[in-house]
């Protein structure tokens, strides 16, 4: 499978830009997901390396091929979707035929390549069957088989997913990365999910306003977001973010002020002064209610019991709530004082600007 390159990639529509020159390389057998807000150009992004939104400047390249002015047919991708896009009168076998009947290809290698595609997606009994006939999860892996039959470069899905209920999306995502490891391809991944970009990619790539937020692992992402979007945007439930104002700073280290007393985070604080405002993050999972000495108090407003774990929404005297993590049978209950810590070294630190600053310690 190929490499993608883009390169300043930009698009407008009349006056108005919605790709603001973005340059990315994804690696041969690469998973890797676009995910942001609705809006922010992932999905025109997209569209463009498949050929069916024309550029507005820099250059497309696949497998080391400029491919600006190539018709879509002929770029090497195949493209997955969301609402399926298959012919209500053609049976799975047809949908899965007809890109190759219309390019000519012998009837014994379609039918070849139409069972193969089958057989891979554990569609073979479907085959006789219209897409009124089979369920949403069915009819996605008709369409994901129109796309393998193709034999493509590179394939690219656009949020295949959304139309399909919670457990089978789990199910299907699941089906799409270990299909993924089989044909070993290079595929682009859209979403606004980021529990899919977390649970897919082998990395995940941050949209906000047709810009590149970040790029990293999905791990990297999480545990060193770039920025205070970022940060809010991946994780599930999302980071507490506190404005606050720094205490002091020593080699290494910054110690913040938080409600409930004060906070050392392992960042470069070389460029900030006592006072200096800045903001505060922490993951739910690294606040927890304890019954001594903490770093914020306030009163539970909401709880989600998650099984093995429980949610607690805790709103304190001065506005702000944080969201902690607690166990699964925790005996908190709703309009209860309680008193959050801070899991020492956890904390991730964000400058005026909402940029973060560099970790001393690694993200690994």
């Amino acid at each position: 499978m190929s490499d993608v390159m883009l390169r300043e990639v930009r698009k407008q529509y009349g006056a108005t830009p919605v790709i603001h020159g973005v340059s990315l390389e994804l690696r041969r057998r690469e998973f890797v997901v676009f995910v942001g807000p609705s809006g922010c150009g992932k999905s025109t992004l997209l569209r463009m390396i498949a050929g069916l939104e024309q550029i507005s400047g820099g250059e497309i390249l696949i497998g080391g091929r400029r491919v600006n002015d190539i018709p879509a047919g002929d770029r090497g991708v195949a493209m997955v979707f969301q609402n399926y896009a298959l012919y209500p009168h053609m049976t799975a076998a047809g949908n899965m035929a007809f890109g190759l009947r219309n390019i000519g290809t012998p009837r014994a290698e379609i039918a070849e390549r139409v069972s193969s595609a089958a057989k891979l997606l554990q569609i073979e009994h479907l085959l006789e069957r219209r897409p009124a006939e089979m369920s949403g999860g069915q009819r996605q892996r008709v369409a994901i088989g129109r796309a393998i039959v193709r034999r493509p470069e590179v394939f690219l899905f656009d949020e295949p997913l959304s139309n399909l209920d919670a457990a089978l999306r789990v199910q299907m995502r699941v089906e799409l990365v270990q299909l993924h490891q089989r044909l070993e391809a290079t595929s682009i991944y859209v979403t606004h999910d980021q529990v899919e970009a977390m649970t897919m990619a082998d990395r995940i790539v941050v949209f906000r306003d047709g810009r590149i937020e970040q790029v990293g692992t999905p791990l990297e992402v999480y545990r060193t977001p770039a920025n205070t979007f970022v940060a809010g945007f991946i994780g599930a439930p999302k980071m507490n973010l506190l404005e606050t104002r720094v205490l002091a700073t020593g080699p290494g280290r910054v110690t913040v002020a938080l409600p409930g007393g004060s906070a050392e985070v392992a960042a470069d604080g070389r460029t900030l002064a006592a006072g200096a405002p800045v903001t505060f993050g922490v993951r739910p999972e690294h606040l927890r209610p304890v019954a001594g000495e903490g770093v914020f108090r306030g009163h539970v407003k909401a709880l989600e019991r998650l099984g093995r774990e429980t949610l607690l929404y805790v709103a304190g005297a001065e506005g702000a709530t944080l969201i902690a993590t607690d166990v699964g049978d925790s005996p908190v209950r709703i309009g209860e004082t309680v008193t959050l810590a801070l899991e020492p070294g956890s904390g991730r630190l964000f400058g005026g600007d909402g940029v973060a600053l560099p970790s001393t310690v690694s993200a690994a």
